[in-house]
């Protein structure tokens, strides 16, 4: 699967209030630059994808099993992050993508990675650009997806850590526990209906470095860039775990390319 790259979540850095500071830096565009900018990652076009294929990806997702997960009675794509980690930063933009092919999102915001942490500690990969799935919403017909991000990115100076945002539901936090246990809770955490899982950044979150959410946005949608490369490359293997508990639907997404890729997955 390749080395899990990776934020250990200490629940303990929490605090129940208390914060100090603010964001870590400026939170990126908002209005009708936002829509534009959601327009802009929510549509890459299939050709770029397949163009990309595997990309720069540097770990892939690896197998698991246990009861399906479903919610609503469709399979369940359950994240766990937080709004202060830069391998979920780079995660996320990989998500985006490759749930766009299969529903609509829509109240994605944007915001960074932290800096320090509330102990004045520096983060690696320091005000990566990104989104916030707090108040995002997904429709799809054909999945479910359930993001949590357990903390935001405003130092906590109190525990040394970041401010709470989102608990985990006792199901939650027995599969977080169970599947994550020998990457010692790392985040970013995705289970794709207890049938797939990945956990850590899948490219190099460095490829973002210096760029604005335009920058990377418009490199999605050029295939040579080395953004499309890595970004698109992971968004690939997403979908092919999706694909995997969609029953392979829709065929129109769920290509012999995208199921081939499911070939590369990792034994856990």
């Amino acid at each position: 699967m390749g080395v899990v790259i990776g934020v250990v979540l200490a629940h303990s850095t929490g605090s129940s209030g208390n914060s100090s500071g603010g964001a870590t830096a400026s939170p990126g565009p908002t209005g009708s630059a936002l829509t534009a900018l959601t327009n802009q990652v929510t549509s890459v076009p299939a050709t770029a994808l397949a163009t990309v294929g595997a990309g720069a990806v540097t770990a892939r997702p690896s197998t698991i099993s246990g009861t399906p997960l479903t919610s609503g009675g469709k399979p369940e794509m359950l994240y766990i992050g937080a709004e202060y980690c830069p391998y979920c930063a780079a995660e996320r933009w990989a998500m985006i993508v490759a749930l766009s092919r299969f529903g609509t999102f829509s109240g994605l915001a944007t915001i960074r990675s932290a800096a320090e942490n509330g102990a004045g500690q520096a983060e690696p990969y320091p005000l990566t650009p990104t989104w916030t799935f707090v108040n995002a919403k997904y429709a799809s017909t054909y999945l479910t997806f359930t993001p949590v991000e357990e903390f935001t990115n405003i130092p906590d100076k109190s525990t040394g850590g970041y401010t709470p945002l989102t608990n985990l539901t006792a199901q939650q936090q027995a599969l977080f526990t169970k599947y994550d246990a020998a990457n010692q809770g790392a985040i970013p955490f995705i289970d794709f209906g207890n049938k797939f899982m990945s956990v850590g950044a899948t490219y190099n979150p460095g490829v973002l470095n210096g760029l604005t959410w335009s920058q990377i946005a418009a490199d999605l949608h050029t295939p040579t860039s080395p953004v499309a490369k890595a970004v698109l490359g992971a968004a690939n293997y997403t979908t092919a775990a999706i694909c995997g508990i969609t029953s392979d639907q829709p065929a129109a997404v769920c290509t012999p390319a995208v199921k081939a890729l499911r070939a590369n997955f990792a034994s856990s």
